[in-house]
């Protein structure tokens, strides 16, 4: 699969811009502030239905104009599919396949999988939960559409069940057979999430750890485990057990809506006790694992976005990047940089054709 020509309409800071693919490395060169980034986010715009770096989508249209669109032209298992994404201001965001507008945007998922490494990426590590947790739904839902369904039915019970729980609060009372009502939904829904995470991990872990050893060259002990109290305790008798906390908080406080992913290296966190450089290779890690991940269960090969990080990584990282990208199997990719002269230096290594758009 590749995409083979991208059209934006005051997308961001473009007026206009059109530009035509090769199908398998295109560099994007120019100093910060010209659009590099902003050209890599339309293409997973057209992935995900949404922006990776400004989840609001009304602030992604140009300042000064009234709507944007990102129309892309894919190759997949020898067919063509026009991709074509659309927001007025005040409106609700279209997405097209081949004319034909989504009725759910839940149904255009898992269509194009695309992988990005960029510097936010480090949110992983230093952010809460939340940015951890949307990282492995991220990546169960593009392959798996029951987890994608059942985590919209999960999140759309539980702000339910969270404005019953205030409006008790509010009004000084309480519906114990209401409240039970979502909490079945809740623990229903929860329960698959929760399950096809724990599958999901058994198989990403080990993959994780051979892409650290490969990027780094050691065997350092990295790992991930999974932090659930699902792991001890059922749902249904964990939201019986903490109904007065609930109730006092006016909100949901235990669920697969708390879950989280502990990264640790030689058995301690690696927010605390990794290096920097340790840090950067267990994200490109955790990113090539999930490329090695997603390309076995769909049988596609996904488009690889590396976002400005030949500026962010030492020499060695980048060629033992550049080795596996080389050695493996790996379709598409699209590159940023600040510096025209050492992308070419990188992407003539990989012995494969490319462009370089010089924005």
């Amino acid at each position: 699969m590749f995409l083979k020509s991208l059209s934006l309409v005051n997308y961001k800071n473009f007026e206009s811009k059109n530009l035509e693919f090769d199908a398998k490395i295109n560099c994007f060169v120019g100093d910060n502030g010209v659009g590099k980034t902003n050209i890599l986010d339309a293409i997973y715009h057209l992935s995900f239905g949404k922006s990776y770096f400004n989840p609001v989508s009304s602030q992604n249209i140009k300042h000064d104009a009234d709507f944007f669109v990102i129309d892309g032209r894919f190759e997949k298992n020898d067919r063509e599919e026009k991709i074509a994404c659309s927001l007025k201001r005040n409106n609700k965001k279209i997405i097209k396949r081949n004319g034909k507008p989504y009725e759910r945007f839940a149904d255009h998922i898992g269509l194009l999988p695309l992988v990005i490494i960029s510097p936010a990426d480090r949110d992983l590590i230093i952010e809460g939960s939340t940015v951890r947790r949307k990282f492995i739904d991220g990546v169960i839902s593009q392959s798996d559409k029951e987890y994608l369904q059942a985590l919209i039915n999960y999140n759309k019970v539980l702000s339910q069940r969270n404005a019953l729980l205030k409006y008790f609060a509010v009004n000084h009372t309480f519906d114990a057979n209401t409240l039970a009502v979502y909490n079945g939904q809740l623990t229903n829904y929860g329960k698959v999430i929760f399950e096809k995470r724990t599958a999901f991990l058994n198989v990403f872990i080990p993959i994780f750890k051979e892409q650290y050893k490969a990027i780094t060259g050691q065997a350092e002990d990295v790992d991930i485990t999974y932090d659930s109290k699902l792991l001890s305790q059922e749902f249904s008798k964990l939201l019986v057990t903490n109904l007065d906390k609930d109730r006092a908080l006016q909100y949901t406080s235990v669920g697969i809506h708390k879950d989280d992913l502990n990264f640790t290296i030689l058995d301690y966190p690696i927010k605390k006790f990794g290096s920097q450089g340790q840090q950067k290779s267990f994200l490109i890690a955790l990113k090539f694992a999930q490329f090695h991940f997603m390309q076995a269960i769909s049988k596609t090969t996904p488009i690889l976005i590396l976002d400005d990080i030949f500026d962010k990584l030492d020499e060695n990282r980048v060629s033992h990047i550049i080795s596996l990208v080389n050695k493996e199997n790996f379709g598409q990719i699209f590159v940023s940089d600040t510096h025209a002269e050492r992308t070419e230096d990188v992407v003539k290594k990989i012995h494969q054709t490319y462009k370089v758009f010089k924005l």
